[in-house]
């Protein structure tokens, strides 16, 4: 195995005993990314020489986390000090925040190497696409609008990356591209710092090669514990296979795939049930729709009074609302997600997770589009934790993402359940 193949985690243990420096492993990662670039287009920014003197002033200290002298990539709409910050945006090209997003002083506070920025779709949302290909296939989308930190973990460029997501933008580009994405509960992780598209939803996505990885990024961010996360077996557990209102718009393999996951955890030992969500529930994809782009009324209002000629014809009409929405229909969607919540709350107790698709199937040909969220919106809504596990593939090879969610604040539960669950689908081979 190469440097550069080696997960956070496992680089992390090599450090801690003394065998990697941080320096040799960051030199293998760009290694890689000197190789690879040129056809991914993963990142928006790399500084080579500003990455090697972070990693050896790492190799100098005393370690102050599991974190200490790993490499991480951060999205493009999330600010960083000491590089550019440019949203994929004409408007902001060459622009250099003063300060860093909250969740990256966290990982600069614990010993992490920032790496670079990860291309990003336009301020997240729409406008101007990323250039970025799916590293499994160049031919098709990585998913957006986290492209780059999907393609960019996917291909070994490096072994963590911070993502976003409104509507599914952290789990769909994880589960195109094969890595493991993790969306916290709605608010757990401060969005303090990161371009705003919707406040209602907004969230700081996690990306890595693992669990373990994922595992790595959470105690950091307080979202769980090292005794909350130790090891716990599929045998025994109680999952909920969850088809969703929108079943129909999955690609027949992706069904199948869902089916064929339920299959093997049965057979491992787990208790499988399946989890009808009610009537109520058909119009949340819609109405997770409308929160997030009445948004866009004020996360791109500077900027349209500023650079009104500039700005993009699409965040033109979010913040005109030439949706046309209305103080009464804003009301009632976001009473109705409001609701929502206690509904799944209710139909999820007792349950250690819930077991659905990620994204309707494999990544779409082409990287002008960037694949529908139809399997993200309701449970960004729900302000619920997930994460996306790889391991069920098509008949091509490439990979069918199953996302497994938990109830609001019951991270901690869904890392571990998480972990066990990857040990059945996502084995080697």
């Amino acid at each position: 195995m190469e440097l550069w193949q080696l997960s956070a985690s496992d680089a992390s243990r090599r450090m801690a005993a003394g065998e990697l420096s941080s320096e040799a492993y960051t030199q293998a990662l760009l290694g890689r990314i000197a190789e690879r670039e040129p056809l991914v287009q993963a990142w928006a920014h790399v500084d080579a020489d500003h990455a090697l003197a972070q990693a050896r002033a790492c190799d100098r200290e005393p370690r102050r986390s599991p974190l200490h002298g790993i490499p991480v990539g951060v999205k493009d709409v999330i600010n960083t000090r000491d590089m550019p910050t440019q949203h994929n945006s004409p408007l902001y090209q060459g622009h250099r925040p003063s300060e860093d997003a909250n969740c990256v002083g966290v990982l600069r506070a614990a010993g992490a190497v920032i790496l670079g920025k990860t291309h990003t779709l336009e301020f997240a949302c729409g406008g101007q696409m990323p250039p970025t290909r799916n590293p499994l296939d160049l031919q098709r989308t990585p998913g957006g609008s986290s492209s780059g930190s999907g393609a960019a973990v996917a291909d070994g460029m490096v072994p963590l990356a911070l993502a976003t997501q409104t509507g599914g933008s952290a789990i769909r580009p994880a589960a195109f591209c094969g890595v493991y994405g993790y969306k916290p509960t709605f608010g757990r992780l401060s969005f303090e710092g990161a371009k705003h598209y919707s406040p209602h939803l907004d969230t700081i996505g996690l990306m890595g090669r693992s669990t373990q990885d994922l595992a790595l990024l959470a105690q950091i961010y307080r979202l769980a514990s090292a005794e909350e996360l130790q090891p716990c077996q599929v045998r025994g557990l109680r999952i909920a296979i969850c088809e969703t209102p929108m079943w129909d718009q999955a690609e027949p393999e992706a069904q199948a795939a869902l089916q064929a996951a339920a299959h093997q955890l049965a057979q491992a030992g787990a208790s499988i049930v399946r989890l009808e969500l009610g009537d109520a529930f058909k119009d949340l994809t819609q109405q997770q729709d409308t929160i997030m782009q009445d948004g866009g009324r004020g996360a791109f209002l500077p900027e349209y009074l500023a650079h009104p000629d500039r700005l993009h014809e699409e965040f033109r009409r979010k913040v005109e609302n030439q949706f046309g929405h209305t103080a009464q229909q804003m009301r009632e969607v976001l009473d109705a997600a409001a609701l929502r919540r206690i509904d799944f709350e209710r139909a999820s107790a007792g349950f250690d997770a819930v077991l659905t698709l990620s994204a309707p199937g494999v990544a779409p040909m082409g990287i002008t589009t960037q694949g529908m969220a139809t399997f993200n919106r309701i449970w960004t809504a729900l302000h619920v934790p997930c994460i996306n596990v790889p391991g069920m593939r098509a008949a091509n090879g490439l990979p069918i993402g199953m996302q497994l969610v938990q109830r609001r604040y019951e991270d901690a539960r869904l890392l571990q359940v998480a972990a066990a669950v990857a040990d059945v689908i996502d084995k080697p081979g």
